[in-house]
């Protein structure tokens, strides 16, 4: 039998070290270690998603966030084996149809079928809001009839994202002189910058012929509520050629592309031995990662009326060729009597405008 004092002296010891994990997780929750390492490794198809919608300009701005590291060695493997750094297919299925012709093309760019994923949740509303001043009992629509968006350029930016992220990294050092997370935020949004301007993104992204004066409807095709009207400009994209799909021109990486993201991909790993290595204040750095993927993840997803035919009606009467475009599409049987006779006014009457 063992004597009592040993027995009392061993069960001293494991009380003790029992409170040891419970120190080591108030330490880990007061200054997070190798966390920040971790998530730079997960998310890398976010950073995908927002580098193909918001690239293809002078200047692109993805901000710095959790996945770009992972991204970086998937975009230099995809460069040297595929060739491209755009998506290979759009994920929602889609048809272009020329304003002026009425020729349709079944769409795979993978942009314009970023296009076609327009969210109808605020017509949803409006609809319900509608039906409930009639009816207070009435419940939530699942369709609102057509919608038609019509669409001119809007300028993209993160720069209110990445002055966020900048002013929270400045934090630690206005307050303890740590200036070791503001490095790492201004190294990885150059980084990032870079990236989303390389001109391989502009050659895939918009493979087609400019100065296009066509006038275009982007939608899911018959039976879709929701239908994209692009105005003309003399300066556009011609969307024919852009459905179609990169593979009809020549968009392969060279080497100078290839041989970029290879130093890019180094320079993010880097990053990522550095970010290791911190061990004050990473609080603020999980902050900055955060914003930037919040970012990140909201860039990678009107008018309307209630009936198909008034809304193809009206779409007509603003504008001349687009309503009767449409038509065939979203109504391939035979019109009824007072519908033809709309249609025959309406052209009548574009045709005494010209």
């Amino acid at each position: 039998m063992a004597p009592r004092y040993l027995l009392s002296s061993t069960i001293a010891s494991r009380d003790l070290s029992l409170n040891a994990p419970l120190s080591q997780l108030q330490q880990q929750l007061l200054r997070p270690r190798d966390v920040f390492t971790v998530l730079l490794l997960l998310g890398g198809n976010v950073i995908e998603k927002a580098l193909a919608q918001l690239s293809g300009g002078r200047f692109t701005l993805v901000t710095f966030s959790f996945g770009w590291v992972v991204y970086s060695v998937s975009a230099l493997v995809a460069a040297v084996g595929d060739n491209k750094l755009m998506p290979s297919s759009p994920d929602c299925a889609g048809k272009v149809i020329n304003g002026r012709s009425g020729y349709i093309i079944n769409n795979t760019s993978w942009i314009l079928g970023r296009i076609t994923r327009k969210k109808t949740t605020e017509v949803l509303h409006a609809k319900w809001a509608e039906l409930r001043a009639l009816d207070h009992r009435a419940k939530r629509p699942a369709r609102a009839g057509l919608i038609v968006t019509v669409c001119r350029p809007a300028p993209r930016s993160g720069l209110l994202s990445a002055g966020l992220q900048f002013a929270i990294s400045a934090i630690p050092l206005g307050l303890y002189g740590n200036w070791t997370i503001l490095f790492v935020t201004a190294w990885g949004t150059i980084l990032a910058l870079i990236s989303g301007s390389l001109p391989q993104w502009r050659k895939e992204k918009w493979a087609c012929r400019t100065h296009s004066n066509d006038q275009y409807i982007v939608t899911r095709g018959n039976g879709s509520q929701h239908a994209i009207a692009i105005l003309a400009n003399r300066y556009g994209l011609n969307l024919e050629d852009l459905s179609a799909g990169q593979g009809n021109m020549d968009a392969s990486t060279n080497f100078l592309t290839r041989l970029a993201l290879l130093i890019l991909c180094a320079l993010w790993i880097l990053l990522l031995l550095c970010a290791a290595g911190l061990q004050n204040d990473t609080w603020f750095l999980l902050a900055v990662g955060s914003v930037g993927i919040l970012h990140n993840v909201f860039v990678a997803g009107c008018f309307g009326a209630t009936k198909v035919m008034t809304t193809l009606l009206a779409v007509e009467e603003k504008y001349p060729g687009f309503g009767q475009s449409m038509l065939g599409e979203f109504f391939p049987g035979p019109l009824r009597n007072y519908e033809v006779q709309k249609w025959a006014e309406l052209r009548e009457r574009a045709q005494e405008g010209k």
